[in-house]
């Protein structure tokens, strides 16, 4: 038994399989996003599609996302917090990264995602990047001519900044 691509800590056949067989509907919003993220890990483009609100389907781009899929090793999914999305909420909104390589390079796709039910069911309906926080250096930048901060006691430039 493989573990789930969306880091439960269970089995793929008790965590997301059922979702994508049909057997169970996800309770959650967060339920649905860890299905979703699974299925692109599977290749199981159908549950995504499935999955997408009907309203936006006309913008969900098959080809693209079925590519995406298949290009990509999928690593892990961080779910960095929820709002609202319970069993009881028609809307729900998760902040989530996905980790994958594709060439063997390692990316994360960051992603405010958006949940809402119709008729009792959870549908992903939109999501929007989240943009990395910008570095602050606490300490003054170090110049080339200035002396090495590991105390060598020569400059930058021709110490640690070699």
């Amino acid at each position: 038994m493989a573990d789930c691509p969306c880091g439960s800590g269970k089995s793929l056949e008790e965590c997301c399989a059922p979702l994508f067989d049909g057997a169970r509907e996800a309770k959650t919003a967060e339920e649905l996003l860890r299905g979703r993220y699974s299925a692109f890990a599977c290749h199981r483009m159908d549950y995504v599609r499935d999955t997408t609100h009907p309203a936006q389907l006309a913008q969900f781009d098959a080809a693209g996302a079925e590519a995406w899929s298949n290009q990509s090793e999928w690593t892990g999914l961080e779910i960095r917090g929820t709002e609202k999305g319970g069993e009881n909420d028609d809307v729900g909104y998760v902040d989530f990264v996905a980790r994958y390589r594709q060439g063997g390079i390692p990316q994360e796709h960051h992603e405010f995602a958006e949940f809402r039910k119709k008729d009792g069911k959870w549908y992903f309906w939109d999501a929007s990047f989240v943009k990395p926080e910008t570095v602050r250096r606490e300490a003054p930048k170090v110049g080339r001519n200035d002396p090495c901060p590991c105390g060598s006691g020569k400059k930058y430039k021709k110490c640690c900044g070699a």
